[in-house]
């Protein structure tokens, strides 16, 4: 599917690549990373969600640290556009006061809180406390099959990951494979400045745990504050050779011991 594609690098048109309902392959994912590689993050959001050969498109947020940028430029595209949001039942409050409140400051009209399976939940995780001694499973009833159930009907997600936050996210590239979906990078050469200069010049409210030393944002239970000097994700899973919830994890990867 891949050689059939053409993208006009100007305008960031992905014509003929697919059509919805189509899956996607490593080859079109490496194809369109290479021509988008210099693109805007403007002009790649726009092209993936006002060109129907990305298929059906949903963005996908935490509402976390670094949400407002990534959330701004969609709003500014389209306000319609579905953003599927995760709540695990472990987050902060602080987070589900800011994902209604940053929602309806950008006038985002399709956002999609996902749960998870309750049932399921009270089988592996009946005390809650699975987060102390696995992590993975944790995550994986909470948050990875939740957003895997909620990604069914999409061809393509956006992602708001940036190659600076940690070791793992270094060589990210602006596409890649997902399955037989595509997954969007368009933040990922952004610095941790160009996030503060965009969110200071468009005055997007920021999460209000970042002022309490929090630079990542997850679960309450596995985050915690991050001291000068360390990484921004350094305080998730603080302990734990973890440093992904398993949504990003890339495939073969090892479980946190």
């Amino acid at each position: 599917m891949c050689g059939m594609a053409t993208l006009k690098a100007e305008g960031l048109k992905a014509e003929g690549l697919g059509a919805a309902g189509r899956r996607f392959g490593p080859g079109d994912a490496g194809w369109l990373a290479a021509h988008a590689a210099n693109a805007s993050a403007e002009a790649l959001v726009a092209a993936v969600l006002q060109d129907g050969a990305w298929g059906r498109v949903a963005v996908v947020s935490s509402f976390g640290a670094e949400s407002a940028v990534l959330l701004d430029i969609v709003a500014e595209v389209n306000r319609a556009a579905p953003v599927l949001f995760v709540d695990t039942g472990r987050l902060f409050p602080e987070t589900l006061v800011y994902a209604r409140d940053l929602a309806a400051h950008l006038g985002l009209a399709d956002v999609r809180w996902i749960s998870p399976d309750m049932d399921e939940v009270a089988r592996v995780d009946p005390k809650a406390l699975r987060w102390s001694y696995d992590p993975d499973g944790c995550c994986a009833v909470r948050k990875v099959a939740p957003l895997a159930r909620a990604l069914e009907g999409f061809d393509t997600w956006i992602s708001g990951r940036k190659r600076f936050q940690a070791d793992t996210r270094a060589q990210l590239a602006k596409v890649e494979a997902d399955g037989g979906r595509l997954k969007v990078n368009p933040l990922a050469d952004w610095s941790a400045a160009m996030l503060a200069g965009r969110a200071a010049e468009r005055r997007l409210p920021p999460h209000p745990l970042v002022a309490e030393g929090y630079p990542s944002i997850g679960c309450m239970p596995c985050t915690t504050r991050v001291q000068p000097g360390e990484d921004p994700r350094a305080g998730r899973w603080r302990g734990w050779d973890k440093t992904e919830c398993g949504i990003h994890a890339p495939p073969g990867s090892e479980p946190a011991f």
